[in-house]
């Protein structure tokens, strides 16, 4: 999990904050491109046991199902929680390539999911930082570690493509 570039590449810095996520936040963007081929918005997400290995993935299926709700995140987090067979997701990572909206916050806080990795921000619903900060609001009595900015730029280039095809 541990895919770090060369300490000496001038075009990828060192990040040891986000450099760890790097290989995950790869496969939350191939569950992306599988929400793009039905229609949906192209955002992916993974969910890492305590241990790192993967327990889920989900992408956009609101298109593909006319479902509301279903979100990456809460599509990843309800599967992680029928391969723990329990709700509590205590000591897992979510990574998904876009900022939690608020629902998916909710949920993701709900869960006791231990840390949010993002890469893009989303000035426009973001939920972890952005617009609002509600998975590390102090009157909540979980608040999970928030990791943003892995690769964002990738992230953010395969929303923007989407869109701007549309």
């Amino acid at each position: 999990m541990t895919e770090a570039p060369h300490p000496y590449d001038p075009n990828h810095p060192h990040d040891p904050v986000r450099d760890p996520w790097r290989a995950a936040m790869r496969r939350a963007l191939a569950e992306a491109d599988h929400a793009a081929a039905t229609g949906d918005v192209p955002v992916g997400a993974v969910v890492l046991g305590p241990d790192g290995a993967p327990l889920s993935t989900g992408h956009n299926e609101r298109e593909a199902t006319g479902d509301p709700t279903a979100h990456a995140e809460v599509l990843a987090l309800r599967r992680a929680a029928a391969a723990l067979g329990e709700w509590r997701l205590s000591g897992c990572t979510l990574v998904v390539t876009l900022e939690p909206c608020t629902m998916c916050a909710g949920a993701l806080v709900q869960a006791r999911v231990g840390r949010v990795v993002y890469g893009a921000r989303d000035e426009k619903a973001g939920a972890a930082g952005s617009l609002w900060d509600l998975v590390r609001d102090r009157r909540l009595n979980h608040r999970p570690e928030v990791i943003p900015g892995v690769l964002e730029a990738d992230c953010a280039a395969l929303l923007t493509a989407f869109f701007r095809d549309r």
